[in-house]
């Protein structure tokens, strides 16, 4: 499942550099994770890097958003496959 960032959130920013997915931005009070770019770094590292380096403690799992390893995992392939995609055109036009 993806996580979720609750209102305790202090706006330390340590957190939006950690996201491998880019899935944390700055939401209209405090930080917000995008369900769909959150694989709780499946794929990228054992644990997520997010909620490691968070003071406050304000990172849990969204209950509300269940996913299993087998989804985060499929999810992980999407996001990377959406990444290559987006760099390919860019060498492409490079070497024209």
């Amino acid at each position: 499942m993806a996580l979720k960032i609750t209102d305790e959130c202090i706006n330390c920013d340590v957190c939006e550099p950690e996201c491998p997915n880019q899935a944390i931005s700055m939401g209209p009070d405090i930080y917000v994770i995008d369900p769909a770019r959150c694989t709780e770094c499946v794929g990228h590292f054992d644990e997520p890097q997010c909620v490691q380096v968070c003071p406050v403690e304000c990172i849990p799992k969204d209950e509300a958003l269940p996913e299993t390893e087998v989804q985060l995992m499929d999810k992980y392939h999407r996001l990377q496959a959406d990444a290559q995609a987006q760099v390919k055109p860019n060498k492409l036009t490079e070497q024209a």
